[in-house]
């Protein structure tokens, strides 16, 4: 029997936004996720993402 992955996994990105720092909390459709500050430049939460979660389809908030 094969099995296929049918829908896209989905990310979730909340996020509280300082001057010197960014609070970010990743959570997926099947898990409540995961919360860490870091710097506040968009390219590192780019690179974060995309190495985590490769195949999901982002939504942000």
């Amino acid at each position: 029997m094969n099995t296929q992955i049918t829908a896209t996994p989905k990310l979730f990105i909340g996020m509280d936004i300082h001057k010197r720092s960014w609070k970010v909390h990743c959570a997926t459709d099947l898990s409540s996720g995961k919360t860490f500050s870091m710097p506040p430049r968009a390219e590192l939460l780019y690179e974060y993402v995309t190495k985590h979660y490769p195949s999901y389809d982002v939504s942000s908030a």
